[in-house]
């Protein structure tokens, strides 16, 4: 079957590069990518940066590889509408299955509102930072495999009316549904759960403040919430079958818990399913041909965090990105610091409290775990940011984040230094502690970095190859070092 696969998808790659080229005028058009990669590397891992931050179409094994083949078609209708539709699929070795449909989805836009169905490489979702150089959002990134949904969204901003363009918004709504059902049952192991048929809610509104035509500065400010919700909690047994523990929630009522967290029907949890979400802000400066822009992302996992009651500074994400005006050797450089070791303070519950019901004490916010939902993961990598590694690094099947309390400093460099080459640069310190519950039994620290080129020439006609070295150091994840090499073919049919 895999071999089958495998010859399936290389099928259709020489079908796309076989067709040939329409220069005509018209108000479609038909694209194709077709793309390979492979890496090689020792250690125990893949160096992080092989695996996080792209799509879930990766792996932390030490050796993988795939070949992907996508197609995208768009039109421009009459009275501003548009449609779009695209599929992307992989035929893959060593990784969590050996055939994806990495995305499969349909557009239909009316002026600046867009309806989207289906599973898609979602980016910039809700502040926009650069996918290639960030270490990624804290709720919803470029980390995991993209799950299917029914989507409405406003995906750029929209000036409101009567402000002179002064101030303009964005936002979506979305419901979707996890795909992992084969892998968690499989990846489980005895006396571990893991979720079925798990449900998924992701809601957005940001605002713009700011006229850069009269003055070059801008606002940016708002907050994303998602959740994992419904479907039924299972437990492995040790003959390798898997027993019912508990339906959750599924009907309507979920839905709007979902959108409007609302109180669980088991007491333990504070709301119902899995919420997770952030505030963001952001100032943009252009001086000149510079951009400067200064971004803060809050994160929370409960009320009294979103609320901005306890730690209003202790947990999140500071950056500073820098783009360069035009020369031959740095384009853009970003700066990320990054701490979740507070989570509102290690106390949940104490008998004072209990006492008296006037005052409330939270803590212990188990970022990106859950009782209901087990956890913030999709395919065993995070849904958030890739430096809190995701369960597909627990080697006992548990599905729970084994250190979601961590500081980290990153850094990222691009340049390019012709229109044919291009580089970039990561580089990832992270220190770890564990969870409240299970600390590590000391300090843990984990050095992560990518060394990546990529020539495009002039020549080639939609051809281009990228080649990187990782090395990892330290004693969370391991060492280890390793290459991965990519060769991809772009063009237009249409």
């Amino acid at each position: 079957m895999k071999h089958y696969l495998y010859n399936l998808l290389i099928t259709i790659s020489l079908a796309w590069l076989s067709i040939p080229t329409f220069s005509q005028h018209i108000n479609s058009t038909l694209t194709y990518q077709i793309e390979t990669s492979g890496n090689i590397s020792e250690g125990t891992y893949s160096p992080l940066w092989f695996t996080a931050n792209r799509y879930g179409l990766s792996s932390n094994k030490s050796n993988s590889g795939y070949i992907r083949s996508q197609l995208e078609y768009k039109k421009t209708l009459k009275h501003q509408w548009r449609i779009q539709a695209g599929i992307d699929l992989a035929g893959t070795t060593n990784q969590t299955s050996n055939f994806v449909i990495q995305q499969a989805y349909g557009n239909i836009s009316w002026r600046f509102l867009t309806l989207s169905i289906g599973s898609k490489e979602r980016k910039g979702v809700p502040l926009e930072k650069n996918e290639q150089l960030s270490s990624g959002m804290l709720v919803e990134g470029a980390n995991a495999r993209p799950i299917p949904q029914f989507r409405g969204e406003i995906t750029d901003y929209v000036n409101i009316p009567y402000t002179h363009n002064w101030l303009s918004f964005k936002g979506h709504i979305a419901y979707g549904i996890l795909t992992d059902n084969s892998w968690k049952e499989k990846f489980t192991q005895p006396q571990h759960e893991y979720g079925k048929n798990i449900l998924y809610h992701s809601k957005s509104l940001m605002f713009k403040i700011g006229n850069t035509e009269k003055l070059p500065i801008e606002f940016e400010f708002g907050l994303i919430d998602a959740a994992l919700f419904g479907g039924s909690r299972m437990r492995k047994n040790n003959d390798g079958s898997s027993t019912l523990m508990q339906d959750m929630p599924n009907g309507i009522k979920s839905f709007f818990k979902a959108f409007f967290p609302k109180q669980s029907s088991n007491k333990i949890e504070n709301v119902e399913g899995n919420h997770v979400g952030s505030w963001n802000f952001s100032l943009n400066y252009y001086p000149h041909n510079w951009k400067i822009r200064l971004y803060l992302e809050h994160f929370f996992d409960d009320h009294s965090q979103m609320f901005w009651q306890y730690g209003r500074w202790k947990d999140g994400q500071l950056g500073l990105d820098i783009t360069f005006p035009k020369n031959n050797f740095i384009s853009n450089v970003i700066w990320e610091g990054m701490s979740t070791k507070n989570q509102s303070g290690a106390i949940l519950y104490d008998g004072f409290a209990g006492s008296f019901p006037e005052y409330q004490i939270s803590a212990n916010d188990n970022y990106y775990n859950n009782g209901e939902a087990m956890s913030w993961q999709h395919w065993g990598m995070g849904i958030g940011n890739p430096l809190l590694p995701g369960p597909i690094y627990n080697s006992d099947g548990s599905l729970m984040f084994k250190s979601n309390r961590v500081r980290s400093q990153h850094i990222g460099i691009a340049g390019t230094p012709s229109i044919e080459w291009k580089y970039r640069i990561l580089l990832s310190y992270v220190r770890h502690w564990g969870t409240y519950n299970t600390p590590l039994d000391k300090l843990s620290t984990q050095f992560c970095s990518l060394y990546e080129i990529t020539y495009t020439p002039h020549w080639s006609k939609g051809w281009s190859t990228s080649i990187a070295l990782g090395i990892d150091r330290g004693n969370y994840l391991g060492n280890s070092t390793g290459g991965i090499i990519t060769l991809r073919k772009s063009g237009k049919i249409l």
